[in-house]
């Protein structure tokens, strides 16, 4: 079938019918040298946090000062260093508030309207009060100091500078056009596509369990053609809240079976009529297919969903995302799918984070803000910046033109009418990713990148500043400890251990240690010490576990009635030998 296909894509060339020009005509034909489109999906960050101030692209103008309306004047972007970051809600409202028809000056003022609150209230932040001035870091920016591998890739592939995602709006929203050019509220168990309507207000699926798309997504034709696909979710939770608004709340578990933001294929009724549920798996079968030594294990199209932990999803850390999807990367190219590979690597939506560019608006959900955007493959240009207006809808048209013979996401052609305001694939303005390729060149080796990377040199904002007045003080250099400690503790729950959260500000070493006073005999029994290194503004669970003849001392006192607690203590030592201490008492119990 592959083969047929392009026999028809030249023939439609030659004939001036779907690509134009002879060099299109070669790049359509070249497309069939990609037997894999893998989409890599990360979580909230804008075009210009991440990539504002790489040379040759659309990044930051020099002059900026985004109004500050809570205290007055404006912020310039600084380089933000921070591992962990907050961001601004980022919702429908919120991204016409950004917007401000045009003026793109909204960020400051969403970010500061969602301080001082917390848990699932709409527009709220993770900052506490008494932190919140220091969180308000949407005008922030990075470069290779924190990114290094995103612009080692950069550097060495393609980059788009025009990229944005498909919705005005939030996560699941974006999902829904990933995988269906569209997003959409339908009547709960209503199996009928010509009942939904256009929407970007929806609700979270676990908090409906009834909740179903009935229209039609990319895999009913996929299947329909007998194209191989699988939506890889890494098990673990998902930080976006019920409310579109909302920056932090109560993590909700994700799985290959368990609908969600990040995972919406469970609850279309295409896929579960076609019987393709089981194509939802855990990352673990991505990697057993991408370790087949024998030959490439992957499905012609797979779609990667992150956990909250690696998502870059504010607070996550930005470093765990890049080393969760070098990693994925890395195991691409390591493996027989590289060079038959194109891995579309991008965040569904902007997180709140600054950016320069007014996203063009097309029909009613979209485009929503830029975001960042990369094409990684043996045949992918190289150090190419594009410059063309994209979307996330260019992945869908990219796979239907290798796979389905241009066939779209089109109620009059596709077979299953639905009643979307437009086919997004064909809409004027869309760029076409065969731009991003070169099919005439040798294939590319693979370029293997560590994990966890030393950082990479500074880069030079527009007007060559790399300071910014306005910009929100640097932290202090005085070294903060912060620990929690559940004043109440079951070791039988805990499996013998004594356990507190720990943090630093800056990076620093630490001594956790404790004993235990029983009060017959005001015996002390130790813990078992825990030195560790942390890195700044990065949690740390740490346990400090009983020998089992210490717990068994614990256990004969407990049964005797008599009272048990533990003493902890930890000491954090900072750059140049700064220290704080911080001391505890923890009632223990063994139920």
């Amino acid at each position: 079938m592959r083969r047929a296909l392009a026999v028809i894509a030249a023939t439609m060339a030659v004939l001036g019918l779907g690509f134009g020009g002879a060099s299109a005509a070669v790049a359509a034909e070249g497309i069939r040298k990609i037997q894999h489109v893998v989409v890599i999906m990360q979580e909230n960050r804008s075009f210009d946090q991440y990539f504002g101030t790489y040379p040759g692209a659309n990044g930051i103008p020099a002059g900026v000062c985004v109004r500050d309306p809570l205290n007055g004047g404006c912020v310039k972007p600084f380089h933000d260093g921070s591992d962990k970051n907050y961001g601004g809600p980022h919702g429908a409202y919120s991204a016409n508030a950004d917007i401000n028809g045009g003026k793109m000056d909204g960020f400051v003022d969403q970010a500061e309207h969602g301080q001082h609150c917390g848990g699932t209230e709409p527009a709220c932040s993770p900052c506490s009060q008494e932190t919140a001035g220091a969180c308000v870091d949407v005008m922030g920016y990075h470069d290779a100091r924190e990114i290094p591998n995103y612009w080692t890739y950069a550097q060495n592939y393609v980059l788009q500078d025009r990229m944005f995602e498909s919705a005005l709006s939030w996560s699941l929203p974006e999902h829904l056009f990933l995988t269906s050019a569209w997003s959409a509220a339908c009547p709960d168990g209503d199996p009928n596509p010509m009942d939904c309507t256009s929407s970007l207000g929806l609700t979270r699926p676990e908090a409906d369990p009834n909740v179903s798309y009935a229209w039609t997504d990319i895999t009913y034709l996929l299947h329909r053609a007998g194209v191989s696909w699988g939506y890889y979710v890494f098990k673990g939770s998902e930080p976006d809240c019920e409310s579109d608004e909302a920056t932090s709340c109560a993590p909700v578990r994700q799985g290959p079976v368990t609908p969600g933001i990040w995972n919406p294929l469970p609850n279309f009724t295409d896929v579960k009529q076609d019987g393709q549920l089981g194509n939802i798996q855990t990352l673990t079968n991505f990697y057993t297919a991408v370790h087949n030594q024998g030959s490439c294990g992957l499905p012609n199209v797979s779609w990667l969903d992150p956990n909250g932990t690696v998502s870059e999803h504010p607070p996550g850390l930005v470093s765990a995302g890049q080393a969760y999807v070098t990693t994925l990367i890395n195991a691409i190219m390591r493996s027989p799918c590289w060079g038959s590979t194109a891995i579309f690597l991008s965040w569904d939506d902007w997180g709140g984070f600054y950016d320069h560019v007014t996203p063009p608006g097309i029909d009613q959900n979209g485009y929503g803000l830029r975001v960042p955007g990369l094409v990684i493959s043996p045949y992918a240009r190289a150090g190419y910046i594009d410059h063309q207006q994209l979307s996330h809808d260019a992945y869908l048209k990219f796979i239907e033109d290798d796979f389905l013979g241009g066939q779209r996401l089109d109620p009059a052609t596709d077979g299953r009418p639905d009643p979307r305001p437009d086919v997004r694939e064909n809409l004027p303005g869309l760029g076409s990713l065969l731009s991003d390729f070169n099919f005439n060149q040798q294939p590319r080796p693979p370029l293997i990148l560590p994990a966890h990377p030393a950082s990479g040199p500074a880069s030079t904002p527009q007007g060559g500043s790399t300071t910014s007045a306005g910009a929100p003080p640097l932290p202090s250099l005085n070294l903060q400890l912060v620990a929690s400690v559940a004043p109440r503790q079951d070791l039988r729950l805990h499996h013998g251990r004594v356990y507190l959260q720990v943090s630093c500000n800056m990076a620093c070493s630490l001594d956790a240690r404790g004993h235990l006073n029983l009060t017959h005999r005001h015996r002390h029994l130790g813990l078992r010490r825990v030195r560790t290194m942390l890195m700044g503004g990065h949690d740390e669970r740490i346990g400090l576990a009983l020998s089992r003849r210490n717990l068994a001392a614990v256990r004969r006192t407990l049964h005797r009635g008599r009272a048990v607690t533990a003493s902890i203590a930890v000491d954090a030592t900072g750059i140049d030998g700064l220290r704080q201490s911080y001391s505890v008492s923890v009632v223990l119990s063994y139920r």
